[in-house]
């Protein structure tokens, strides 16, 4: 897997980068598979789900974590940040990724950490308005890298097993990253 984050990581690169970047989670489909193969490989699990760090600037996606078995967000968002700790100022993210434990643990890497806070206490409404003087609006870039990606790649994997439907992923992702590139001017 490390070989096909690097090639992420290198197509993320020829987009310049501005350090602040969002945090989200989608889902893909595993459901493609013939029938027949899903009953006799037992596959019961049918979407995987893609955590994703995309670059608020350029819609780059720079790190993706996918899993099989549906970690919650807040293990899995601290694990994406810290791979990319050296090269971010900021992380926005939804609620979904708010725990303490988290915001900590980003901090520690001196990453801002953008979250939206639940409730509506006058710390979480004090705290929410910061945060969008900060740059939290910008969060809704990784659902439009979602959008594109699943709009021009499909939002299904091929591939039968599930080392294969990873790589698929991370391979969307890239390609995506390189098509903004390849449109003539």
């Amino acid at each position: 897997m490390w070989v096909w984050r690097a090639l992420l990581r290198v197509s993320a690169q020829q987009h310049p980068q501005s350090g602040h970047a969002a945090l989200d989670s989608t889902f893909f489909d595993r459901r493609r598979a013939s029938s027949y193969f899903r009953q006799r490989a037992v596959r019961t699990i049918q979407t995987l789900k893609a955590t994703t760090l995309t670059d608020v600037e350029s819609l780059a996606v720079l790190d993706v974590h996918i899993a099989a078995r549906w970690k919650h967000d807040t293990k899995t968002g601290p694990q994406v940040v810290r791979r990319n700790a050296d090269d971010l100022q900021s992380v926005a993210a939804d609620n979904s990724f708010q725990d303490w434990h988290t915001e900590y643990e980003i901090a520690a890497h001196d990453v801002e950490y953008l979250v939206h806070y639940r409730g509506s206490s006058a710390k979480a409404a004090a705290n929410n308005a910061l945060n969008r003087a900060n740059g939290y609006s910008q969060r809704w870039m990784a659902e439009t890298s979602y959008s594109t990606t699943k709009r021009s790649l499909g939002d299904a994997v091929r591939a039968l097993s599930w080392y294969r439907q990873f790589r698929e992923i991370v391979l969307m992702f890239a390609i995506s990253n390189i098509e903004p590139l390849c449109e003539p001017l």
